[in-house]
C-alpha cells in the first residue's frame, strides 16, 4: 500500500518486520490478552499482533490508511484521535497497549492511558529515544521532569530497547526506542498531577517559588510543606523522587 506519511500527524510507518520480534518479547504476548494500538499505520504491527492475541483494537485517526487495515482479522478498528475517544469503553477492555506510538503525541497518549484506561497493565510502546528515557529517568538528571514523575507514580520499567531509525517510513532524523512497563498504581491523583506540573513548570526556580507562580500554593505554605516531608525549602523539583510528590501533595493545604 503506497501512502505517503503526514509529518503533521507525527507519522513514520515500521515497515521492518525484525522488530516484531523485540516487541513481542517485551510486551509479554499472551494468546488471551486484548491489545489496543494507536497509530496502526501500515498494519505490519496490527496483522502481527492480531495473529498472536485474543483482540485488536486499533485506533488509527488517517482514513487513508483504512484499506490496509479493514480485513485484518480479530481487530476493531477505532477511526479519531486517540487523544478525544473514549477508549475506556473499548469491548472487550483493552489489557496492554502495544504501539509505534506517533511521535507529535507519544507522551500524552502514555500519560492519559495510565490514568484513564485503568484495565491496563501493561505497555510495550515504541517512542523517541529522548522520550523512552525520559519516561523512566532519574531524580537530578537532565531528563527527569514531570512526564517522569507521572509515569513513575503509576508503573515501573520491565523492558527497554534501542531502535535504529532505518526500521520506519520515512526514516526519522532522531533515535526511537522501546519501552516497556507494567501498572503499580490504579492511577495518578488529580491533585498530585497538579503539584508535579506547577512543581515543574518554572525549572529555573525552586520548588516552592514556581508552587507560588503557578498559583497552586503561596510560597510560605509550600515552604511548610516541604519541611513536612523532609526537604529543604531551597529544593527544586528534580531533587524530589516520585514517592516525594504524592507526600507534599497531600502535605500542602
Amino acid at each position: 500500500m503506497n501512502v505517503a506519511p503526514k509529518k503533521r500527524l507525527g507519522q513514520h510507518f515500521l515497515v521492518d518486520e525484525n522488530v516484531l520480534r523485540v516487541i513481542a518479547r517485551l510486551a509479554g504476548l499472551e494468546p488471551d490478552d486484548v491489545v489496543l494500538e494507536i497509530g496502526p499505520g501500515l498494519g505490519v504491527l496490527t496483522r502481527y499482533l492480531a495473529e498472536r492475541v485474543a483482540h485488536v483494537h486499533a485506533v488509527e485517526i488517517d482514513r487513508r490508511l483504512e484499506p490496509g487495515l479493514r480485513d485484518i482479522p480479530r481487530i476493531d478498528l477505532h477511526w479519531g484521535d486517540a487523544l478525544a475517544l473514549d477508549l475506556a469503553d473499548l469491548d472487550p477492555p483493552a489489557s496492554k497497549l502495544v504501539s509505534n506510538l506517533p511521535y507529535n503525541v507519544a507522551t500524552p497518549i502514555v500519560v492519559e492511558s495510565l490514568d484513564r484506561l485503568p484495565s491496563v497493565e501493561a505497555w510495550c510502546v515504541m517512542v523517541q529515544r529522548e522520550v523512552a528515557d525520559r519516561f523512566f529517568a532519574l531524580p537530578r538528571t537532565k531528563a527527569y521532569g514531570a512526564v517522569s514523575v507521572l509515569v513513575q507514580i503509576a508503573a515501573v520499567r520491565t523492558g527497554f530497547h534501542a531502535v535504529s531509525r532505518h526500521v520506519f517510513r520515512p526514516r526519522p532524523n532522531v533515535d526511537s526506542a522501546l519501552v516497556a512497563f507494567r501498572r503499580v498504581a490504579p492511577g495518578i491523583d488529580p491533585e498530585v498531577k497538579r503539584v508535579v506540573e506547577a512543581a515543574f513548570a518554572h525549572r529555573r526556580k525552586t520548588l516552592a517559588n514556581s508552587l507560588a507562580l503557578t498559583g497552586r500554593a503561596p510560597a510560605p505554605d509550600a515552604a511548610a510543606a516541604l519541611a513536612a516531608i523532609g526537604r529543604d525549602s531551597a529544593a527544586r523539583a528534580e531533587e524530589l523522587a516520585p514517592e516525594e510528590f504524592v507526600a507534599l501533595a497531600a502535605a500542602l493545604p
